[in-house]
Formats: C-alpha cells, structure tokens, sequence
C-alpha cells in the first residue's frame, strides 16, 4: 500500500516533521510518500491562504494518483478536501475528520485546541460541517501561528497544556484534538501532562486512510464526488 501525504502548505520543515509522524504510525508494509506544493502560502490560517493553496494541492493529487492507493491531507483545515474527492477514485482523509473520528470513539465530549484565535471560526465550521458539534465542548486557542509548531515548540507546548486543562476541567472535555498538522508528534507529551487522551491528527489520518485501503473503499462516484465535467478556461 502506499498513501500519499500532502502538506497543503509550502513549508519543508513542516512537511519533514509530517513524514515522520506518518511513517512512524503506519504499518509496516505501507509506504509513506509525504510532499508539499512547490507553489502557495507558507502556512495556512485565514480562508485566503486555504483558498490560494486549494488548486496546488489538486495537481499533488493528480500528478501520482497513478502510483497512489489513498491520500491524507495533513492540514487540519482540511482544505479542498470535496474537490480532491471529485478528481480521484481513492480514498481522500482529512485529518481533521479523521481525527474528530477517533475522539469520538473514545470520549462523550472532546475539544480541539487549534493555532491562532482567528482560526476559532474556521474550525467550528470544519466540526459543524462533520456533524459533531454536539459532541465538541470547545475550541480552544494556543494563540500562536502555525509555524511557531516549528521555530518555538516549547512555547507551544506550554500553552497546549494551559488549553488543555481548561478544557478539561471548565469545558466538560475528556479528550483533547490537536487542531493543527504542525502540532503532531507533541500528543504523547500532553496526554500524559494532561491524564487524558490526546489525539495527533497526523497519526489519525493516515490509520485511517490504511483502513479504508484495506477495506477496499473507494471514493464513490454515485453522484456528489462524480468527476468534474471538461470544461474550458480562460
């Protein structure tokens, strides 16, 4: 089986840091194949950046569909997730839906603790649009943007753990999402700070993208994910 990751955004630090959780959480006979656009913002957090990033993540899509079982797009704003659905008959995982998933089979409530404060909409539009917002006590903010993940992690974590317990002990929350690709690999750390579950999304998305390969699932083209009809642009 092979996945193929995509960081939507353009950073190649952030883009090393996702392989190595993909390819740490696999299993043994999947190969990981982890890029980043050559082309697009350098990180994504307003809709404009997830908007300019959406068409370079549809030619990653499109240039090894032909050597790919399943995709995992590593961004937790999920973006262009139905249009990368339209253009391939492999099973595509956000790893915001993957990840809201795997809180849902382990706690009656769960929050996601995302980057900046300006993110907060952005993500109770991607729970909504799941269907899960009864089951998300809150959004909390680390108020960081998403490379600090990268260039300051300790500081990062600091204000994980701060968010986190507040979820936990004023939000009603008994499992923490991290709301953010860049934020992987820290999830053991907080669980264990925190004495509850915290889910990576990273990890999240590519066992799940392993399940539907191995079910042998596919993207379904009944109606809504048909192929775009051939058009011309000018």
């Amino acid at each position: 089986m092979r996945l193929h990751v995509i960081n939507p955004n353009t950073s190649r630090d952030m883009t090393y840091s996702i392989e190595q959780i993909a390819t740490a959480n696999v299993s043994g006979e999947t190969e990981v194949l982890t890029t980043c656009p050559a082309h697009g913002p350098a990180s994504i957090e307003s809709y404009y950046d997830e908007y300019l990033a959406i068409p370079h993540v549809l030619a990653e899509v499109q240039r090894t569909e032909a050597m790919t079982d399943g995709y995992v797009l590593a961004c937790w704003g999920d973006p262009g997730l139905d249009a990368v659905r339209e253009v391939t008959t492999r099973p595509v995982v956000g790893i915001a839906e993957a990840s809201m998933y795997a809180a849902n089979a382990i706690a009656p409530r769960w929050s996601v603790v995302t980057t900046l404060r300006r993110s907060h909409h952005m993500v109770e539009a991607i729970v909504k649009k799941t269907g899960l917002m009864e089951r998300c006590a809150s959004i909390r903010c680390v108020d960081m943007p998403v490379l600090a993940c990268e260039a300051n992690p300790d500081a990062v974590m600091e204000e994980l753990v701060h968010m986190g317990e507040l979820a936990l002990s004023e939000d009603g929350a008994e499992a923490i999402i991290l709301g953010c690709a860049g934020m992987g690999g820290m999830a053991d750390y907080l669980s264990e700070e925190l004495g509850a579950p915290c889910v990576d999304p990273v990890a999240a998305g590519v066992r799940f993208a392993e399940l539907l390969v191995n079910l042998n699932l596919q993207t379904s083209k009944w109606l809504t994910y048909q192929f775009p009809e051939k058009k011309a642009f000018k």
